[in-house]
């Protein structure tokens, strides 16, 4: 099991964008300092008071110039969004700023304001997805290639450079929606969930879908698993709820609850019921301890920093 830390460059109402990116920068540094594994940028955009990371590849070639061991993630790049060659391009130029140590996370983003802010239309998010994911692989892969796509068409391009790792930094996508899990394991990727938004019971029956994706497809092995999970860590339970609790809701009520979809209730219940947050006033060891061992079973695992909220 690998640890990381998520973040998004949080830049709370009354914080100058200066000090958000001092402050998130400082982070990823002493997340190499204290031996964790990778740290993982988030792609937000157009949320004042919320975050200034909207640039995660340009970050990301800041920390690869500043740290030396730890892996640097994109948790994660929304495609739709961006142009696929250039995006080929800035990713394989981390790569090599980084020395191999990009990991690459793709995603749709359930947000549609994303979608909004760049006048692309959200219903068309799937199917540009696809079609960019095809390109990046086709760029990293050819010295030169041709496309012909609904969105796109290129003639005999070579994109330049190439990945330094070989055939290109690892692909790993996100999911949030119970169909997406098998899509994820047919295309024999690792996977990037997290559970915010869902009860744990719908992970670990989606999880099932992903294997079984997997397995249909004739993959190897079992998949690979990533976990985001908020974890704050204290020298007594009550004192790590009572300081995270304030930061803790607060993020889980933004819009997307901290980069998955936006979130509703379900059937009448609490939007924080699903991690059972609302155990911070009534605490439940044994049922908070089960969803946390549930969730990383055979997992890799990203923790936001909730220590001083978004």
């Amino acid at each position: 099991m690998e640890f990381g830390l998520f973040t998004e460059f949080e830049a709370p109402a009354g914080m100058s964008h200066a000090t958000a990116f001092d402050e998130s920068l400082a982070q990823m540094k002493a997340a190499e300092a204290l031996g964790l594994d990778a740290v993982w940028l988030a792609e937000i955009h157009f949320q004042k008071d919320r975050s200034v990371l909207s640039s995660p590849l340009v970050v990301a070639a800041a920390l690869a110039a500043c740290t030396q061991r730890i892996k640097i993630g994109i948790a994660v790049q929304v495609l739709p969004l961006s142009h696929p060659l250039r995006l080929a391009e800035d990713v394989a130029t981390v790569d090599h700023l980084s020395k191999g140590r990009l990991e690459f996370g793709i995603g749709r983003s359930g947000l549609p304001g994303h979608y909004q802010g760049f006048n692309i239309p959200y219903s068309e998010s799937r199917e540009r997805f696809l079609e960019t994911l095809e390109i990046l692989t086709k760029a990293w892969t050819q010295d030169r290639f041709s496309h012909e796509g609904k969105y796109f068409q290129f003639r005999d391009v070579c994109a330049m450079p190439k990945p330094y790792q070989k055939p290109h930094p690892p692909i790993r996508m996100a999911a949030t929606t119970e169909e997406t899990y098998p899509l994820v394991g047919r295309m024999g990727l690792p996977i990037f969930v997290a559970p915010r938004t869902i009860s744990i019971s719908d992970l670990k029956r989606f999880i099932v879908g992903y294997h079984e994706g997997w397995a249909a497809a004739g993959h190897a092995g079992r998949g690979d698993i990533a976990v985001s999970m908020p974890v704050y860590v204290a020298e007594g339970e009550r004192q790590a709820r009572e300081e995270a609790e304030a930061s803790t809701m607060h993020f889980f009520r933004l819009p997307g609850g901290g980069g998955g979809p936006p979130a509703r209730p379900a059937r009448g219940a609490s939007l924080l019921e699903p991690l059972g947050l609302d155990e911070l006033r009534q605490p439940d060891p044994a049922r908070t301890g089960a969803h946390v061992h549930a969730a990383l079973r055979g997992a890799r695992c990203a923790t936001p920093d909730l220590t001083t909220g978004p």
